[in-house]
């Protein structure tokens, strides 16, 4: 689809870009070639949007000729009515307030430039203002009331002759960016030109990321394969999120880090997301973990909540030794073993510091754990994570500085794995509902019990994948997809 700038002065504007023309809005209006062409995506940066203004009419028109308009009228109109505005202002104000407290003036003006401002500080509520109204240019007016609470006093549509001098060369440079893109929001429904765009969130100094840099090299290029449009991002691309259709985070997850942040707002939004915030609050907490599967009736190691009132019957109800668990702990970190009484107590003290509950299970040695994957209810790899050196995890964090800190793998086919296993793995995720999961499950006497269930497991290039290879990576590209097309109710990329 080409994509074409109107304006009053293509003079005024020097923008390159592919498949890109820039016309005078009177070329657009006039010129009946313009009204016989077809898929054309037209962006119109016109002096003025006024009612039967050149600009109202070239999004009108643009319309009526099947082209696909940025701002559409609809856009143009719902600026200003003050309904709009509020719900606006309600939708954002955690944000607003968040964002202006600290100004020490009781007014201020955000100027939008393609959903960017001047201060990178404000471009997530720069970008959040363009996907609410669609429009390119925006000037918003916020004022702080008595109670010191910011408010949204109006938002108004500006063009071209009302963007300062000292302000026009970021704008060029910004629409340069802008006209690059593949996809463009247009209010909060969105809208799309060429492919589907996917984040994958990933932290290069990640002390234990799910996801090597060959596996996210995988999911980039099966991610194209498929039809995105695939960027890896950070911490730093929060205020671009909503340019996104999808968001696959590979960085190690926490309710108190900016996944728990990039995954609420994914959600919010209507971004195809794994996995959900839900998740990371809820199965990342080995306290709501052992409720949900004792309630279930999933196979589990005798298992006890401790607190400062019944840690005392910790050694009598699971005997010694037994391993003890922060509830938040994620790739060993946090848990312990107590070999002794005193061990216990030790350990129980330093551990009711930092959390009012924790988890204390009998302890159970196997060579290995299994570590199903399971995508959306249905197992999607298998592999066996050896212990650690003469160690009893998997990951041993206290290993002499050289040595090997884990005990490695072996890779498993799926048709390979006991189907007892299976079972129970897909048990234990599905009241879960639909996401990304890893299941570790030892087996005891030949009966499979489950350790705990892991949102954004591991997939490392060469271990996760060992058994079923590159279909781990599309399984989990054709889901973004699914859930996209699902929210879309059937549509494509263009």
């Amino acid at each position: 689809m080409d994509k074409v700038i109107v304006v009053d002065n293509p003079e005024t504007w020097k923008i390159r870009g592919a498949n890109l023309a820039i016309v005078s809005s009177h070329e657009y209006l006039t010129n009946p070639d313009w009204a016989k062409a077809r898929k054309l995506r037209v962006f119109n940066l016109c002096r003025s949007y006024s009612y039967q203004s050149k600009g109202y009419y070239v999004s009108l028109l643009a319309e009526a000729r099947g082209h696909k308009p940025i701002p559409t009228v609809r856009n143009l109109l719902d600026v200003h009515k003050p309904f709009v505005i509020k719900m606006v202002s309600e939708d954002m104000d955690s944000l607003i307030q968040r964002r202006l407290r600290d100004l020490r003036s009781d007014e201020f003006v955000l100027s939008v430039y393609f959903g960017r401002n001047l201060a990178e500080k404000y471009d997530d509520l720069s970008n959040l203002f363009y996907r609410m109204f669609g429009v390119p240019f925006l000037r918003v007016r916020f004022v702080r009331s008595t109670s010191r609470l910011w408010h949204i006093k109006s938002v108004r549509t500006i063009s071209a002759k009302d963007i300062p001098d000292n302000h026009f060369e970021f704008v060029l440079r910004r629409a340069e960016d802008y006209f690059s893109r593949k996809r463009y929001g247009s209010g909060k429904a969105g809208t799309h030109i060429g492919r589907y765009a996917m984040a994958i969130l990933y932290r290069d100094d990640d002390p234990a990321p799910p996801s090597d840099w060959k596996a996210i090299q995988k999911f980039v290029r099966y991610g194209e394969k498929a039809g995105f449009n695939v960027d890896v991002i950070s911490a730093r691309d929060y205020s671009r999120l909503l340019m996104y259709d999808a968001l696959f985070i590979r960085q190690n997850t926490h309710v108190n880090n900016e996944t728990y942040q990039f995954a609420h707002q994914a959600q919010r939004e209507g971004i195809a997301l794994l996995d959900y915030p839900e998740s990371i609050l809820k199965i990342n907490n080995k306290v709501y973990l052992a409720e949900l599967l004792q309630s279930t009736g999933v196979a589990t190691p005798k298992t006890m909540i401790v607190h400062r009132r019944n840690r005392h019957l910790v050694e009598s109800a699971l005997k010694l030794p037994c391993v003890l668990k922060l509830p938040d702990s994620t790739f060993s970190f946090g848990v312990k073993k107590a070999e002794t009484s005193d061990e216990l107590e030790a350990l129980v003290e330093s551990m009711l510091k930092k959390s009012e509950l924790l988890i204390a299970q009998e302890f159970i040695f196997t060579e290995f754990d299994w570590r199903i994957g399971i995508l959306d209810g249905d197992p999607l790899f298998a592999c066996k994570y050896l212990m650690a050196r003469n160690h009893w995890q998997i990951y041993n964090w206290e290993a002499e500085k050289g040595s090997e800190v884990s005990g490695g793998f072996e890779g498993v086919r799926l048709a390979d794995v006991s189907p007892a296993i299976l079972k129970i793995a897909k048990k234990a995720v599905k009241p879960i509902g639909p996401g990304l999961y890893g299941v570790d499950i030892k087996t005891v006497k030949g009966r499979p019990i489950v350790i705990e269930i892991n949102e954004n497991p591991n997939i490392d290039e060469g271990v996760e994948d060992f058994g079923e290879g590159d279909v781990v990576y599309r399984r989990i590209i054709d889901a973004f997809m699914r859930r996209i097309v699902e929210r879309t109710g059937g549509g494509t990329a263009l």
